[in-house]
Formats: C-alpha cells, sequence, structure tokens
C-alpha cells in the first residue's frame, strides 16, 4: 500500500485545511506584566483555556509559588531559572513537563535576564504560604491583562492568535 498522497489527494486537502498563522517575534508587543516580567501573549484560545506566552524575566526574580489546573510545557530559550522544590536547572535549549496539580515557586538564576516560553492548560493559582489561593491567572485574565497593557502602552491592538474578536471589541470600547 502507497501511503504518499497523489497529487489530487494534496490539492484536495490544501482547500480543505485552514491555513496556518504566524507571528514573527516583532508582531506581537513584549510588554511590561509587573514582578519584573515582560510577556508576549502569543496564543490564546478562551474556550479549551489554553495560554501560550513568552515570558522575559530580570535575573534573580522569584515568583509566587503556584500550582496549575492543568499541564504546563515550557522551553527555555535565553537564560537559567529553576523551581526552588527541585535541584533542577532550566538552562537556553532546555525542555520542561509540568504535570496538572504540580506546586512550585520559579526562580530566575543570576545568569541575566531569562526568555522562556510556556504554552499553559487551566489556571495558574498563586498560592500564600498556608497554600490557599490568593490570584488566579488563567487564559481569559492573561488577554485581558495583557491587552489593557499594550492599550495603555499606546500601542496598536495586538494580533493575538485566537483572540481576533475579544481585541476588537476591547479597543472599540476603549
Amino acid at each position: 500500500m502507497n501511503d504518499v498522497a497523489s497529487p489530487t489527494m494534496r490539492k484536495a486537502a490544501m482547500r480543505t485545511a485552514p491555513p496556518a498563522d504566524h507571528r514573527g517575534e516583532s508582531d506581537l508587543p513584549l510588554v511590561d506584566f509587573g514582578q519584573g516580567v515582560a510577556m508576549q501573549l502569543l496564543r490564546v484560545d478562551l474556550q479549551s483555556g489554553l495560554w501560550i506566552v513568552r515570558q522575559r524575566m530580570e535575573a534573580g526574580l522569584t515568583l509566587p509559588r503556584h500550582r496549575h489546573t492543568g499541564v504546563v510545557n515550557a522551553y527555555t530559550l535565553t537564560g537559567a531559572w529553576k523551581y526552588l522544590e527541585y535541584p533542577e536547572v532550566n538552562r537556553a535549549g532546555s525542555y520542561l513537563f509540568e504535570p496538572a496539580g504540580s506546586v512550585h515557586t520559579l526562580h530566575v538564576l543570576e545568569d541575566g535576564p531569562t526568555d522562556v516560553w510556556f504554552s499553559v492548560a487551566g489556571a495558574n493559582l498563586n498560592l500564600t504560604e498556608e497554600g490557599e489561593v490568593y490570584e488566579v491567572l488563567d487564559a481569559a485574565r492573561v488577554l485581558g491583562v495583557y491587552m489593557s497593557r499594550c492599550f495603555k502602552a499606546g500601542l496598536a491592538p495586538p494580533a493575538v492568535i485566537g483572540a481576533e474578536a475579544e481585541i476588537a471589541a476591547y479597543w472599540a470600547r476603549t
């Protein structure tokens, strides 16, 4: 059996397949998200709760201890960071998978700014010392903060993949 599609089948598939979406590094702004983090929201799916971001974090930064309700995938582009609860260090070129329910405290090493790509399914629950949730970051909240920071910085509406309607509505209201 031949697994290679005929030219006719390939052409038919190209006509029915949705086009791929592309964003270059400069197509979406990297905005101040607070606490020494700059964020570039690449894609959001509000129905499934997925959000994909690039985060640039200052050296020495420690973010709040948090728990994830879904899985997280992380790829380190530059710099180095770790979870205070674990010995492994994530350096440029490393990949990390976090299962749903994992709890940890992200710390950026002193190697300079660190740039990481995160794919987050579900919510990021920031925790108090006692383990109580005091802040929830999910796809909708991250999109809202990202849009407001872009707007306050006088930037054009960002072309976040998956949020075109929400962004157009936000800019129409403001």
